[in-house]
């Protein structure tokens, strides 16, 4: 099952390329990420599949995981409009989307309060 995982590391170089060959050296393929800085800390989201070794993978190699969340997984079209189409029916539910980004494969994740009815509105998977 796909999870996305919350790291909250300090801001310094190399931290994106340890959690990429740590991933790398075990297989795991990230299948999306969304990174940024602020306050001398870093936000790291990352959708991996199979969260259960990707938990151990990362903590071994000293990344603190700080949440592994459940999301909702659901291809999304490469047009204007295509987002807004899927945030307006998720919202229209009265469904709060958390955090969202963009994935390999044409897909979009998010972390919504509702993840089971997101999933049937919009037919998104794990």
């Amino acid at each position: 099952m796909h999870k996305d995982f919350v790291l909250i590391p300090d801001d310094q170089p190399g931290v994106l390329a340890r959690l990429g060959e740590a991933c790398g050296a075990a297989d795991i393929s990230i299948e999306g990420i969304s990174a940024f800085t602020g306050q001398g800390k870093g936000v790291v989201h990352v959708l991996v599949p199979d969260a259960e070794h990707a938990l151990r993978v990362l903590q071994d190699a000293g990344l603190d995981v700080r949440a592994a969340r459940d999301v909702v997984v659901v291809d999304i079209a490469d047009r204007p409009g295509a987002m807004g189409e899927i945030c307006r029916t998720i919202a229209d539910a009265g469904i709060n989307i958390e955090q969202a980004y963009l994935a390999t494969g044409g897909r979009m994740v998010m972390v919504v309060d509702k993840v089971v009815e997101a999933r049937e509105l919009v037919g998104g998977t794990d």
